[in-house]
């Protein structure tokens, strides 16, 4: 009873303060809790317990939801076709780096999928600092492509995580491909029924919502999605982020949705699926020999390639936009820790990796936010001057 308390007080300790922290050293809000769930964990105040472990769950789902936000299929439609074919030759180079350098480090195949993962969501936080610049466009663009793609690797990797490479992956495989025909043919349908009837969107969430109708439905879309993936045994990350997508797609008029949705995720959900992972990284790792130096191998590896790759972009956006757009690309850290997560809890990768990742993710981060920062610094004093 005590222990539970103490758990209660201390994550919402965290949840208060970590923006302040957050504040003072300019990062994130994401690495803070995370290292105050491993330092807090590790002295005892933040520890497994069954409603911690399912609310992080949630957390996490919730993430993927919001993720999902970012996306708007009608706009990924409307993407010049140029711009589509650089977009997916910058992700087939990535995907390319990945798979050589994991086969001449003889590592597993779980790195492959792990190294050229790509995620928006400290994307959009860049934005809040820099703007709307040509760089940070593009990076949304490209991010978005990118992270479905990475979402589907997610669900792909984790069926055959989970059923091996017999009968049960085959099965896990049809049963995606026929939910993803079916929600393409959902898509379209909704597509037609709200170009034909637009007053229909309106009526599912109107302009005047008293009733809280946009939440309802978005929370009604969100729980039905991932109930047909937990039927279909299927990553249930994968229809959260599916979900997430009807949002932007197909109510343009309540453009204010997905910050609404973001901000309470944001500050209550979402936290305390990264303090959880904090908790998960014992400290004493930190003394595993070759553990930092593994991590910072990661780090390097997972920008470097982001950077090559971007450079495919030079000749339409200029060095300086590509660069800028490969740094904003190397921060993958939600979709990095969950990957990681599955697959420690799959026996996919051992501990040390596990650990590694984890560290790696902070590294990038860091490392990322802080050469951002110097670059656009040095821009402008170059054209000032």
């Amino acid at each position: 009873m005590i222990d539970d308390v103490k758990l209660i007080l201390t994550i919402s300790l965290i949840v208060i303060f970590s923006p302040f922290f957050a504040k003072i050293l300019k990062l994130p809000t994401t690495p803070i809790e995370i290292v105050f769930g491993s330092v807090l964990g590790y002295i005892g105040l933040v520890h497994h317990q069954t409603l911690f472990d399912i609310v992080a769950e949630f957390g996490f789902l919730y993430l993927m939801f919001i993720a999902g936000t970012e996306v708007d299929l009608n706009k990924v439609l409307k993407t010049p076709k140029r711009l589509v074919k650089m977009i997916l030759f910058y992700l087939l180079l990535l995907y390319a780096s990945s798979v050589a350098f994991s086969m001449y480090f003889a590592l597993g195949k779980i790195f492959m999928v792990l190294l050229p993962l790509i995620s928006v969501g400290l994307i959009a936080t860049l934005s809040k600092e820099y703007g709307k610049t040509d760089w940070l466009t593009l990076s949304m663009t490209a991010g978005g492509i990118g992270e479905v793609v990475s979402i589907a690797l997610l669900t792909l990797v984790s069926a055959a995580l989970e059923y091996g490479s017999g009968i049960g992956l085959f099965k896990a495989l049809f049963a995606l491909i026929l939910f993803l025909l079916f929600m393409l043919l959902l898509f379209r349908s909704l597509q037609l029924l709200f170009w034909w009837f637009p007053e229909v969107s309106v009526a599912l969430m109107p302009y005047n919502d008293n009733k809280e109708q946009d939440i309802r439905l978005s929370m009604g879309i969100f729980f039905i999605l991932v109930a047909v993936m937990l039927y279909l045994n299927l990553e249930l990350a994968f229809g959260a982020f599916l979900a997430g997508m009807f949002i932007p797609t197909f109510f343009e008029h309540k453009d204010e949705l997905p910050e609404k949705l973001g901000s309470y995720g944001f500050g209550f959900l979402i936290p305390i699926f990264f303090i959880h992972i904090g908790s998960t990284f014992n400290l004493n790792a930190l003394l595993i020999d070759g553990l930092i130096v593994k991590a910072l191998i990661i780090t390097f590896a997972m920008i470097s390639m982001r950077l090559v790759s971007s450079l495919v972009f030079i000749k339409e956006y200029g060095l300086k936009d590509s660069i800028l757009m490969g740094l904003s690309q190397s921060m993958p850290l939600t979709l990095l820790i969950a990957m990681a997560t599955l697959a420690y809890n799959a026996d996919s990768i051992d501990q040390f990796h596990y650990y590694a990742f984890i560290l790696a993710s902070l590294f990038q981060v860091i490392i990322v936010m802080l050469l951002i920062k110097l670059l656009n610094n040095y821009l402008k004093e170059k054209i000032v001057a």
